[in-house]
């Protein structure tokens, strides 16, 4: 108590100097110090003076002075005139007047402001209240309306690339019509010509024997009239036409031939059927090469048709384009320490490699290759496909190659990851060869795992369908799948290496065919052209072999 005293003395000062208190007049309710006790009982001389210890102190009502006679406290209310009085007032001018007590008139103030006080917190309690709920509605609705210009954003973006793939497919489906109905002409040219080539020598021949004397050239002539009758008749192929409407605000829409993309207003067309030819077609009974392409490309591994009867290949740093004929076309120096993993082209035509030591899938333009995809950190690229819709699948190895899974991109953006199944097991086979990916057109993911022996075929949400690892009915060896194509009708075709043929599946993992009959010595690479033929690389022998299986 002494200690927290002399705190309490050190903070007050004394009423009418700066010097410590130590004294109280209880009447007056001030501090003095011993000097300044004298001064304050002379300055109020009428006035009674109640002087103790300031730790004895009383605290008690201070009157106020009167303005009419000095040296007196106002210690009453006169009701009438609305005015503190002393006593001098009451027998005085307000003599007669009504007066209470100033300290009754204080206590029922006091209790007043008591009750109005606690009205006022508890509204001060409960604006408060209300302005941090107010303040949380504000910070939750600017998040809202961000959330909402976000999705407004992302559904721009969206409906931009389902435009997009409208588009995209409808050049393709374009294309791949301009290069059936091309192709179909020249052949008919090309049997034109070669018939015309026949009969000229004929013509000059018969010329001679008309102009000749020797009775055995004329004898021994034989008619060619009946063989050259049979002309090759120019197929009358009907032309698509393009037809579009447009409501505006309500609805648009185009068609070409049997394809047709609508966007309305209500709702977007997810146009998931894929593209495909117009006319369906049969497998050949028996497959047969078309031609034998030259490449001089050292253990051939890689097959990438880029169109107008040209492929891709690869076996090193360089990566070559070959035309039907064995004529170069282009090289690409790729930006591998060794070998890319993989090359594809996109539905542009564009040429795409995977470089595993740098993490990157890159983009070949106008000659430069630029970075298009940087793996997550711990994933190397390996097998790439571009997807009818413009998206990209790479499957992907964890160093050390004890795990693969298959991203697919659009953009830059991971849209899905394809590991595991719906028990929590590994889809794909860790090990030391390569998992290859393509999408067939019902948008099932295809991939061919040489490290478990087999094809596993996944639905578009990751769902495993079927797996395939029979070996072909004439096979001595285990089955060895590698790099595999999907075609337009849905079939999947996946090279036997070490059986040397080919495997041909329906999209439902159904056994169809095999094709063996081509002279095909250790399959490696692996690609479809827009007629539905198999460009296929052999690793020894350096061609590429064009295949017709399909009529």
């Amino acid at each position: 108590m002494a200690t927290a005293t002399s705190q309490a003395q050190e903070l007050i000062t004394c009423e009418l100097c700066a010097k410590h208190i130590q004294q109280f007049c209880n009447n007056c309710q001030v501090g003095l110090c011993e000097d300044c006790i004298n001064k304050h009982v002379k300055s109020l001389k009428s006035m009674k003076h109640d002087i103790v210890p300031f730790t004895k102190r009383t605290v008690q009502l201070v009157f106020p002075q009167c303005t009419s006679h000095s040296h007196q406290r106002c210690e009453a209310h006169c009701q009438q005139c609305d005015v503190p009085v002393c006593i001098k007032c009451l027998t005085g001018q307000h003599k007669g007047h009504v007066f209470e007590d100033m300290d009754k008139i204080i206590a029922m103030k006091r209790e007043k402001i008591k009750q109005e006080t606690g009205q006022v917190e508890g509204i001060i309690l409960k604006t408060t209240m209300q302005d941090v709920d107010t303040e949380n509605k504000i910070s939750q609705s600017m998040a809202h309306y961000e959330d909402l210009k976000k999705k407004t954003r992302d559904n721009r973006n969206q409906w931009h690339l389902e435009v997009d793939k409208i588009f995209n497919k409808m050049e393709s489906l374009i294309q791949s019509l301009r290069d059936h109905h091309i192709t179909i002409l020249q052949l008919c040219q090309s049997k034109l010509r070669n018939q015309n080539s026949s009969m000229i020598p004929t013509f000059q021949k018969n010329k001679e024997i008309l102009k000749s004397n020797k009775v055995s050239d004329v004898n021994n002539y034989q008619s060619k009239l009946r063989k050259y009758r049979n002309i090759p008749q120019i197929p009358d192929l009907p032309l698509p036409s393009l037809h579009t409407n447009t409501v505006q605000g309500r609805e648009l829409s185009i068609e070409l031939g049997e394809y047709k993309a609508t966007l309305t207003q209500k709702s977007l067309s997810s146009l998931t059927d894929e593209v495909s030819f117009l006319t369906a077609k049969e497998l050949l009974e028996e497959a047969k090469v078309i031609a034998n392409i030259p490449t001089n490309v050292k253990k051939l591994q890689r097959v990438a048709y880029v169109g107008s009867d040209k492929a891709w290949v690869n076996e090193n740093k360089i990566i070559t384009c070959v035309d039907i004929y064995g004529v170069v076309q282009d090289t690409v120096t790729s930006t591998c320490r060794k070998v890319p993993n993989d090359i594809t082209v996109t539905r542009e035509g564009e040429l795409i490699y995977s470089n595993y030591s740098h993490r990157t899938v890159n983009i070949v333009r106008d000659g430069k290759t630029e970075t298009l995809i940087t793996t997550p950190r711990g994933w190397r690229p390996e097998r790439l496909c571009c997807t009818r819709s413009g998206d990209i699948l790479i499957s992907m190895y964890t160093t050390g190659g004890s795990h693969y899974k298959i991203f697919r991109y659009q953009g830059q953006k991971v849209t899905r990851e394809i590991d595991k199944d719906e028990h929590g097991n590994p889809i794909y086979q860790g090990g030391k060869d390569p998992v290859f990916v393509v999408e067939n057109n019902n948008g099932d993911i295809v991939a061919s795992d040489l490290n478990a022996r087999a094809v596993v075929v996944v639905d578009r949400t990751g769902k495993v369908r079927f797996r395939y690892n029979d070996k072909p009915p004439d096979g001595k060896e285990l089955f060895a799948p590698g790099q595999i194509v999907t075609d337009s009708m849905g079939h999947i075709i996946v090279p036997d290496q070490f059986n040397n043929c080919l495997h041909i599946l329906d999209q439902n993992g159904q056994f169809l065919r095999c094709v063996d009959n081509c002279g095909l010595g250790l399959p490696s690479g692996l690609s479809v052209d827009s007629e539905g033929r198999l460009w296929v690389g052999l690793y020894n022998s350096r061609e590429v072999k064009v295949i017709e299986y399909m009529k």
